[in-house]
């Protein structure tokens, strides 16, 4: 396990700020709970995962210098998303390599963590549920699935609460059809994938959809809204605080 850090940076992400300004709040407040100084730069942006996907690597560059230069002293940088953390984390060094920034990318890839990863494997946080029984089920982003490979975190956090009954989808592996940019280049193709994710939450019986990414959130409860299913969605951070504080 890393050394327990007394300081850590946090990197709000784009959705969070606009759409879920309550789920960056939550995560502060579960680091700062943990004695964790938050250092939040001002002139953070974008993590330039958009341009990036959509093959404009020198635009996505330009993000990026922006977050090296606002994320530069040697404290973790904590991500509440699995998509953001990936891009940071796998994708910073490539897009740097040739570049002079080349070896600073690669220290800051290495500091990066996604909000479940560092409550888990480097705070070794332990929960007391104060809240009441409640069955929640979990969608997995593809991201935080395959590229950070932290999903089991996020879950271990959900079953150390007592009266939360973890209820798994069937099909926790598909993608909920949001992808960024594929949903508004290919809205049938996505509004059928998410339509699946949908039916994979009916039918789970859950109270309550969790994940740990923004952008699934909102594909996702978007659809869910739209069909009057009244499963209310939140993210992961949010969730635990609630569970805690009651």
């Amino acid at each position: 396990m890393p050394d327990r850090p007394d300081k850590a940076y946090f990197f709000g992400t784009c959705l969070i700020d606009l759409c879920y300004p309550q789920a960056g709040l939550a995560g502060i407040e579960l680091l700062q709970r943990e004695g964790i100084n938050v250092i939040f730069p001002q002139g953070q942006s974008c993590c330039g995962q958009p341009a990036f996907n959509s093959g404009f690597p020198a635009e996505a560059r330009a993000v990026a210098r922006q977050q090296l230069k606002c994320f530069s002293k040697d404290y973790p940088i904590v991500v509440p998303s699995g998509s953001c953390a990936g891009m940071l984390k796998h994708h910073y060094p490539e897009l740097f390599v040739g570049e002079p920034e080349a070896e600073e990318a690669r220290r800051f890839a290495d500091r990066v963590y996604e909000l479940t990863e560092f409550l888990v494997k480097v705070l070794d946080i332990h929960l007391e549920d104060r809240g009441k029984p409640i069955k929640v089920t979990w969608h997995s982003s593809c991201h935080a699935l395959r590229e950070m490979g932290v999903v089991e975190h996020s879950k271990a956090l959900v079953r150390q609460l007592r009266n939360v009954e973890l209820i798994e989808l069937q099909k926790e592996h598909e993608c909920c059809g949001f992808g960024g940019t594929f949903a508004i280049k290919l809205p049938e193709i996505s509004a059928a994938m998410v339509g699946d994710k949908v039916a994979d939450v009916r039918q789970t019986g859950a109270e309550l959809l969790l994940a740990g990414d923004c952008g699934c959130l909102l594909n996702i409860s978007g659809a869910m809204e739209y069909q009057n299913i009244p499963i209310p969605a939140k993210h992961i951070a949010e969730f635990i605080l609630e569970r805690v504080n009651d």
